[in-house]
């Protein structure tokens, strides 16, 4: 479990490590869409490895959570599939269907994402304890 981090604290942190892995990953998409890669397969190739990069730094630097990591990881990848499933949604309603430029959809749909993700990180994947009892 971690100790109880004030929440400004904790969403910081979350920011600082979601800016710097989104940046990358959205230069990235903006590359593979560039080269001719479906929108959606390029955002389902790098929220995969997004998810992965950033699981260890929001569990030991963001929330600084000492629980076990399996359990913890199974919990992560959950709210990451249901924020993939926004993703999706999104793009295929607002570009596919409306068509709305794909590139400024994505871009919105990384801030969506990351606070759903942040407040579902916060209260139940790496939840605080307080005086040794789980929260």
């Amino acid at each position: 479990m971690n100790k109880a981090v004030p929440a400004r604290q904790q969403f910081l942190r979350y920011v600082l490590v979601g800016l710097g892995s989104n940046a990358a990953v959205y230069v990235i998409y903006l590359l593979l869409t560039g080269w001719g890669w479906n929108p959606k397969v390029a955002m389902s190739l790098l929220y995969l490895v997004g998810v992965l990069q950033t699981f260890v730094f929001n569990k030991q630097w963001s929330f600084r959570f000492n629980g076990a990591a399996t359990p913890a990881f199974v919990r992560y990848a959950t709210v990451y599939a249901v924020g993939y499933v926004v993703n999706l949604s999104a793009l295929l309603l607002l570009v596919d269907q409306m068509g709305w430029p794909h590139q400024w959809v994505q871009g919105a749909m990384i801030v969506v994402v990351a606070v759903m993700l942040f407040v579902a990180q916060r209260y139940w994947v790496f939840p605080a304890t307080t005086s040794g009892s789980p929260a």
